[in-house]
């Protein structure tokens, strides 16, 4: 199994170089498969890394958080170690189940509380402990509204604690994303992101610069293709800053902005194996000049 992954990985990393476009001073630094045995590994759909790039925090979208120690070699990655692997809990303290599932999106608070958004019932939760029970975040009423199996994809947290979210899918081709805020206890439609080509919205973060990074993902019928692109916190100055062709990347998924030790912002892609023999936990990074 490991010599299969490994031989998929390599025959993706021979049409990088020629099978993505990236802005002007966007470059990748590396990349890493990352392998595990416990039954409940893959499936990632989002990440976090520290501000030193030294720990992480990955969700699977079968509701389980990984957390541990990032290793790294001229500043890219060379394993990734678990300490902690736990099965997330809804707030009665039952473990999540088909309906209360599907995990999808992941934030970090700066007192350390883990917030997670869902698809099967379209929710954003929080855990000020991840082995505890989820605390209940109040939902929206477009929430109800929205498609199955393309809900609350994407989450991300400001240096003020306001939680921003969008759905997969807007409802039209011509209809932009809404991007939702939850801050002291009341929903808003922060701002709107337009529907741009096939892509779809599976992940997003707000980097050390303030700005509204966007990780889209397009499925080909025989692989991914994966864009990443950047906004002000109005949705205006949109900026591509990187679009790969199909096979390019796996199915990446997460998405991390933080500031590495030379100053430049740092993206960190997490892939979705799907839990499938023939995909792979892909672990990206770029650096971006900005």
């Amino acid at each position: 199994m490991r010599r299969l992954l490994l031989l998929i990985a390599l025959l993706a990393g021979c049409s990088q170089a020629f099978g993505q476009t990236m802005a002007s001073g966007v470059t990748q630094v590396g990349r890493f498969i990352w392998l595990n045995d416990d039954p409940a590994f893959g499936g990632m759909s989002g990440i976090e890394i520290s501000d030193d790039g030294s720990r992480f925090i990955a969700l699977s979208d079968r509701s389980t958080l990984w957390e541990g120690t990032v290793t790294r070699k001229g500043g890219v990655i060379t394993a990734l170690t678990p300490e902690l692997i736990t099965p997330l809990h809804i707030s009665d303290g039952s473990p999540t189940d088909h309906h209360t599932g599907d995990s999808e999106g992941l934030a970090l608070g700066a007192d350390g509380t883990v917030y997670i958004s869902f698809e099967g019932l379209a929710r954003v939760a929080a855990y000020p402990e991840v082995t505890g029970p989820a605390v209940r975040i109040p939902r929206m009423p477009a929430f109800d509204a929205m498609q199955p199996n393309a809900a609350l994809e994407a989450l991300a947290i400001d240096a003020e604690g306001a939680i921003y979210t969008l759905p997969e899918r807007s409802g039209s081709a011509m209809q932009p994303y809404p991007v939702y805020r939850y801050k002291d206890g009341t929903w808003t439609t922060a701002f709107e992101i337009s529907r741009e080509g096939p892509f779809l919205p599976v992940g997003a973060d707000i980097g050390p610069d303030g700005l509204f990074y966007l990780l889209e993902r397009d499925f080909t019928g025989i692989g991914f293709r994966s864009r990443v692109r950047r906004f002000d916190m109005t949705g205006g100055g949109a900026e591509t800053l990187l679009e790969t062709r199909t096979g390019v990347h796996d199915n990446l998924e997460g998405i991390s902005v933080w500031r590495d030790q030379g100053g430049a912002i740092r993206m960190t892609l997490i892939a979705d194996d799907n839990f499938k023999f023939f995909q792979t936990t892909e672990v990206v990074e770029y650096r971006v000049a900005d």
